[in-house]
């Protein structure tokens, strides 16, 4: 267990899954709602528990539930590579009732400061979900690198760096 601020992070596990997989629903349902006007949307498996099993349990990803007063808010997945210092966010995802309060921006800070080695992070998110575009340009310091099928609202991605200093 590692605490930063108010926020408490811990391994994820696989008794944890049925308490993330209704959050992260949640949280891509919210999104799918505000960009697309559709009732669901996310990544096959987000509603089920697949998604998690998959990526927060895997072998080489290091992945966190995140708390704070006691109760499970999020998660993170992160995939850290020790030998280049070259480090993905596979993932986050917060509670939509604890959206846009500057959880999120602490979460980020965490993990800044748990991975000080770090040379560059990169991370991808869909075309349409502007809310993740401005949190990773303005509230993280990422630069948009790269799209992909850029003419695709669904299938299209931004890519995003941040080289540290």
């Amino acid at each position: 267990m590692k605490t930063y601020q108010d926020l408490i992070f811990e391994e994820i596990s696989e008794e944890d899954i049925s308490i993330l997989t209704p959050i992260m629903k949640r949280a891509f349902d919210e999104d799918a709602r505000i960009h697309l006007g559709k009732e669901c949307g996310g990544p096959p498996g987000y509603d089920n528990g697949d998604f998690l099993r998959k990526y927060a349990l895997h072998k080489d990803s290091t992945a966190f539930k995140i708390s704070m007063n006691g109760r499970v808010i999020g998660a993170i997945i992160l995939w850290i590579d020790n030998s280049t210092k070259h480090n993905f966010l596979g993932n986050i995802f917060i509670d939509v009732d604890l959206q846009n309060k500057g959880i999120c921006k602490r979460v980020w800070e965490f993990v800044e400061h748990e991975f000080p080695d770090t040379k560059v992070w990169r991370t991808e998110t869909p075309i349409f979900s502007h809310r993740n575009h401005n949190f990773y340009v303005n509230k993280c310091g990422f630069h948009i690198i790269k799209i992909e099928n850029p003419k695709d609202l669904i299938n299209g991605n931004f890519i995003f760096e941040k080289v540290m200093l």
